[in-house]
């Protein structure tokens, strides 16, 4: 077994794997250096630490080392819907931080309110009342303790492979090994089904979802049902890493159980919203309302943590309880960031560009799946998206050691991005992202596939 298969890729590529090595050793001395000294004070973790490379600068699309090569930054962790630097944003921080920095407990501000009205604003049917947190892994906690508030439950429901943070309550509800082996007791009543995932269906191997009647639906519907006390359904309307749209009508059944059984329907949008899929909420792409939205990561333009939970006025019924309580919830300065972010997407009609350019993306991934046999699938919403690699079309065995080298030769042809599940390439560009540097990004890739 070689060293790729023996790591868990649940989530992201490894720092761990033989590439990986062969990269670091080609960096100048000076980038390895500060490396080393990185690696002797921080804890070692997958994913991460030791890491791949040492920033100076980042703007627009672009992340740029201190050696000076720059990289089109197709990752971004998900935070860079307006480009690294928004000069809107930076702006809008500067202006905060010389006017109110910090807003103590029991206390508001006028940011803070702001952004409060924006939001509900532009969210759908009675979801009008919001908590605010540094991260959104915080704000998953807070929809928990909700949920089994005015629900007098505390069973949830909640998919295998999906992530909602890496506390001990949000990878209770996860479902990747990586967060969750050998961790120990974690929260009791959280029970895991199948995702939606056309491409590798459980319920129907023909990959067509209209023959099996949304089977993957309908084994929610029956968990419910056996159940009989669940708190609620949480999940992440379009997985993120290994992005995968839900088939038609998924998540209007599910919503259909939810409210059969008395269960509330919360989405965790903390990576796909803000545009990322062409709408402002990731849910406005599938015609359903949930009970509550997390959102996080690229509400702060890329900058300032903040992330949001925003619920139901049915649910404002626990003036008794601390729900969250967090010392920076109202950080004027975030929320002054987020205002700026919201804006921006609006008056650049990024919503828009998001849908158009997309659409133009899926355009050259499938032309590519037509020269390359490795190809297994692409698939994508707005502007995420991105390439499953397989060995073979019908067995589906994943490419992993391939996959991990196409990321590497992008890396030196200049396209950085993120490879999921050990064998999905996942390319998420900021939403100010020039159709040239789309093109530039994806004539690297071709390239790299081709020398793989």
């Amino acid at each position: 077994m070689n060293q790729t298969t023996r790591i868990d890729l649940s989530e992201g590529d490894s720092n761990l794997s033989v590439n990986r090595t062969g990269w670091t050793d080609k960096l100048n001395p000076a980038t390895r250096e500060l490396l080393k000294r990185d690696a002797a004070v921080f804890l070692h973790q997958s994913l991460s630490t030791p890491c791949i490379n040492v920033l100076e600068t980042c703007s627009g699309s672009y992340l740029t080392d201190i050696s000076g090569r720059k990289f089109l930054d197709f990752h971004g962790n998900s935070v860079h819907q307006v480009g690294f630097s928004n000069p809107d944003v930076t702006a809008a921080i500067t202006r905060q931080i010389e006017e109110l920095s910090f807003c103590t407990r029991r206390y508001t501000n006028i940011k803070a309110i702001e952004l409060a009205e924006t939001l509900t604003s532009l969210a759908s049917g009675n979801l009008s009342k919001v908590l605010f947190a540094p991260g959104a892994t915080s704000s998953i906690g807070m929809a928990l303790k909700l949920a089994r508030a005015a629900t007098g439950r505390h069973k949830t429901i909640s998919m295998w492979d999906s992530f909602h943070g890496a506390s001990l309550d949000a990878i209770s509800i996860g479902g990747e090994s990586l967060f969750r082996k050998n961790m120990g007791p974690l929260l009791p009543g959280t029970e895991h089904v199948p995702p939606p995932e056309p491409y590798r269906c459980l319920f129907n191997d023909s990959g067509d979802c209209g023959q099996c009647n949304l089977k993957c639906a309908g084994y929610i519907d029956y968990v419910l049902e056996k159940e009989q006390d669940v708190a609620a359904v949480i999940a992440e309307p379009i997985r993120c890493t290994y992005i995968t749209p839900p088939p038609p009508g998924f998540w209007e059944s599910v919503r259909r159980s939810c409210d059969r059984y008395g269960t509330l329907l919360i989405f965790d949008e903390t990576a796909v919203c803000m545009g990322r899929t062409g709408t402002m909420f990731a849910f406005e792409n599938y015609n359903t309302i949930p009970d509550m939205v997390v959102i996080g990561k690229g509400l702060g333009g890329g900058i300032m943590p903040i992330s949001a939970l925003i619920a139901n006025a049915d649910l404002d019924i626990a003036p008794d309880k601390a729900l969250g309580h967090y010392t920076h919830e109202k950080s004027p300065v975030a929320c002054a960031a987020a205002l700026a972010t919201i804006e921006y997407i609006q008056t650049h009609d990024l919503l828009n560009k998001s849908r158009t350019l997309g659409k133009q993306a899926l355009k050259r991934l499938r032309d590519l799946k037509s020269r390359y046999r490795i190809i297994g699938d692409v698939r994508g919403q707005g502007l995420m998206f991105g390439i499953e690699l397989v060995k073979d079309h019908q067995t589906k065995t994943p490419a992993c050691t391939a996959a991990d080298k196409v990321m590497y030769q992008c890396l030196e042809l200049g396209l950085s991005f993120k490879v999921s599940k050990g064998n999905f390439l996942t390319l998420t560009p900021p939403l100010t992202i020039s159709e040239k540097e789309l093109e530039h990004a994806f004539n690297i890739l071709d390239q790299a596939l081709s020398d793989i």
